[in-house]
């Protein structure tokens, strides 16, 4: 029975995804605060976007050596929230986070408009940038590396998975009763379910 809460939390997701997605008044439905910490605990947050959901947990791609980057490495847990206002609905998961294979972050690299590859080889992720031309220059140097030549993953770059231990739903109402279910792992290992307080 325990597996049943976590496959019922991700297959919820899903639908209530695909309902925002559907909604009109919801431009980035995949757009999710992704907080993330260093190894002395210094947290950190930033908007990123969902690029696949399964039972295996929540995909996202970037650059390794950013912050974020560099902090996942250092620390291998993550929290996400998305929010889609216009519906009342808010998910926040929690998990460990693991790189995804060469081949699946090679397959969706390869997906990506070709000036979106040719900005991971070009930036310098979360460093400094002394002006903006010196960031045009390099996008023009990768552009002049590659021609019209198809361009590979950066080896810096790939994606990360969050794999849950905790999915928690809320549902707006008014005077602030809200309607809170969480589904998370227990000490043993095994998945359960509980309402929250709002």
């Amino acid at each position: 029975m325990s597996e049943d809460y976590y496959v019922v939390a991700i297959d919820r997701f899903i639908e209530w995804l695909d309902a925002a997605r559907a909604h009109e008044r919801i431009d980035e439905p995949t757009a999710m605060t992704l907080a993330t910490a260093s190894a002395d605990g210094r947290p950190s947050a930033r908007t990123v976007l969902l690029k696949a959901i399964d039972y295996e947990g929540f995909v996202f791609y970037t650059n390794m050596r950013s912050r974020k980057g560099q902090q996942l490495q250092a620390n291998a847990r993550a929290a996400l929230t998305f929010f889609w206002a216009p519906l009342s609905r808010q998910v926040l998961v929690e998990g460990a986070v693991q790189t995804v294979s060469d081949a699946q972050a090679d397959a969706y690299f390869a997906t990506r408009p070709r000036l979106s590859q040719i900005g991971a080889w070009a930036s310098q992720q979360s460093e400094p940038l002394a002006e903006r031309v010196d960031f045009d220059a390099q996008v023009e140097a990768v552009e002049a590396r590659f021609g019209d030549s198809p361009i590979p993953r950066p080896p810096h770059w790939t994606g990360f998975r969050v794999r849950p231990d905790m999915i928690e739903f809320w549902h707006g109402r008014d005077g602030r009763l809200h309607d809170r279910e969480r589904y998370y792992r227990g000490q043993a290992g095994e998945w359960a379910w509980t309402l929250l307080n709002p």
